[in-house]
């Protein structure tokens, strides 16, 4: 512990000592967070509302204009005896054609001018929700989709399944860059300490001729790069909280996820995770230009 408290006490000492360069370091950690921590808060939120939809998962099924009742009633005879659906409504053309309007108030005039009403009528099927992930749905559309009296079927899994291949590549892609602006930060990092490095050359050669223990020697520098990556990680966190707070304020509340539900911040956990990652890569750093402490003595080595 008292090596620690030393090694800690060093550290603040040099941040103070060569703030401005330090600024620069902290600077670039906290870019490379707040790049990971706003992919990180799009993925989760994006996620969670796939969840939700995938949790409320339903297929339409349109009938033809021409379906007769016998039709109809052994399409809904099918889906009730599947056992795989919650329940089943139909919706007329006429309340298919009122939807229309309620939703698309600025395209009604163009259903006013058609002399026929164009949307079908269709029987919107909910499912259990242990159903979809049991892969039960799948066939039952198939079969339904090839029974008479059906125009098509439309299955709500398909485009989420797209959505959520798109969002875990959009996912990589933005977690390959953050690693390498991690990386980039960690040079930086590495490059401050080792200005403070040789600031304290002299210290550090008395230090290793009296035979002070590495850690005394190596550790102050390892925790001026840990202080420093976890500094960037506060400011990144901040800078993100303070965007996201902005934007709740600009959009008068909550800022709507668009696919369900309402954008959340960063659980507790996730937060945790950057602080730790950003004091992963200062400490690093610190690290890299600590190794140089038993070189200013004896360059030969």
């Amino acid at each position: 512990m008292r090596a620690l408290d030393y090694a800690l006490r060093q550290g603040w000492i040099s941040l103070w000592r060569a703030r401005g360069s330090t600024t620069v370091a902290i600077t670039a950690i906290a870019l490379a967070l707040l790049v990971l921590g706003a992919l990180l808060l799009v993925t989760w939120n994006a996620r969670r509302a796939v969840d939700t939809l995938a949790s409320a998962a339903e297929f339409s099924v349109y009938l033809r204009d021409d379906a007769s009742s016998e039709q109809r009633g052994a399409i809904e005879g099918a889906l009730r005896g599947s056992g795989v659906v919650a329940g089943t409504e139909y919706v007329s053309k006429a309340q298919a054609e009122e939807r229309f309007r309620r939703q698309y108030s600025d395209l009604a005039p163009i259903a006013d001018e058609l002399e026929v009403n164009p949307f079908p009528a269709s029987l919107e099927v909910r499912i259990r929700p242990d159903a979809d992930q049991s892969g039960q749905v799948e066939p039952l559309v198939r079969v339904v989709a090839a029974m008479p009296g059906v125009e098509d079927v439309r299955y709500d899994r398909e485009w989420l399944s797209r959505l959520g291949a798109g969002i875990r590549t959009a996912g990589v892609a933005g977690l390959a860059l953050a690693v390498l602006m991690a990386i980039a930060a960690g040079v930086t990092v590495a490059a401050v300490v080792r200005l403070s490095l040789l600031a304290r050359q002299e210290e550090v050669e008395i230090m290793e001729l009296v035979g002070a223990p590495v850690f005394f020697i190596r550790g102050p520098f390892v925790a001026e790069g840990l202080l420093q990556g976890g500094l960037g990680a506060c400011a990144a966190l901040l800078a993100l909280g303070v965007a996201y707070t902005g934007s709740r304020a600009w959009w008068g509340g909550a800022l709507p996820a668009g696919l369900g539900g309402a954008v959340e911040f960063l659980p507790l956990s996730m937060c945790l995770y950057v602080l730790l990652g950003g004091t992963l890569v200062g400490a690093a750093g610190g690290f890299a230009a600590s190794r140089h402490a038993g070189r200013l003595s004896d360059p030969g080595r």
